[in-house]
């Protein structure tokens, strides 16, 4: 397996493209200890992903962790709301990169895929699961942490079942391997060979040759991609929701402390 290059994060963390097969780029991450996605790690994926793309010829790309335990612990909470810029300048150029890009993307899902590590595993085109250890989740409910329109966005569009749907947002609930690929969330269960049979299989390297691979995908997703692409819109729309809601629950309090007054006085 030879390797291409690597990128270096500024936290001591690595992202290693090695090409196990002609075309196939297998860009392995390390960030102690658990890949959380912060600026350092989702701009060195775009760096890579911009390598790839810009100086290799077309192929497949497979994203994977060199952490045994985690694909990725999903975002840095505190990083997301201490660093001004972040979701837009980072994150969401990460999902727009995936969504769009121009030849194949396969998350090797190694182990646990939590919240935004899940997230980053949806934006590829497949997912292949260790069937052996590591739970899909969104935890966002358990957390405390309210979602954006792009988070959810593009489970609207790959997880077909509205059963499921609600048990990963409403519920938390941490999907094992088996049940992932039966409710689709996952294309297939293995490890590096197994995603490169898939690869083989699904005749994914030549998918990107005839230059339109990323431009069917962006019509696909015309609609995700205006979420990303409208972040203070969506702000917006989250600011008029809780104004209405406080509204809302003033009227009622109000209401509900005129009746007790009424009760009160009749007693009287």
């Amino acid at each position: 397996m030879t390797t291409l290059f690597t990128v270096a994060t500024s936290e001591g963390g690595s992202f290693v493209c090695t090409t196990p097969a002609p075309r196939v780029y297998l860009v392995t991450f390390t960030s102690a200890p658990d890949n959380r996605l912060k600026t350092s790690f989702l701009q060195a994926l775009l760096r890579c992903l911009d390598i790839i793309e810009y100086q290799h010829a077309s192929g497949c790309v497979i994203l994977t962790s060199g952490i045994a335990k985690f694909f990725s612990n999903g975002l840095d909470l505190e990083h997301w709301h201490s660093t001004p810029g972040f979701i837009e300048q980072s994150f969401y150029p990460v999902l727009r990169r995936l969504l769009t890009y121009p030849m194949p993307t396969v998350a090797l899902i190694n182990g646990h895929g939590f919240a935004g590590g899940m997230i980053l595993a949806m934006y590829c085109d497949y997912r292949i699961q260790n069937p052996a250890k590591g739970f899909l989740c969104m935890n966002e409910v358990q957390l405390g942490a309210v979602m954006t329109r792009p988070m959810t966005a593009i489970f609207d569009k790959k997880v077909l079942s509205p059963a499921m749907f609600r048990t990963l947002f409403l519920e938390g609930k941490r999907i094992v391997a088996p049940e992932a690929l039966k409710e689709g969330l996952v294309d297939a269960l293995g490890g590096l060979e197994e995603t490169l049979a898939f690869v083989k299989e699904r005749s994914l390297l030549a998918l990107g040759d005839a230059g339109v691979y990323g431009s069917i995908k962006e019509e696909m997703y015309r609609d995700v991609l205006d979420g990303l692409e409208s972040h203070e819109a969506n702000l917006a729309w989250r600011d008029r929701l809780q104004a209405g809601k406080k509204t809302a629950k003033e009227k009622a309090v109000a209401a509900m402390e005129a009746e007790e007054k009424g009760q009160s006085k009749a007693k009287l």
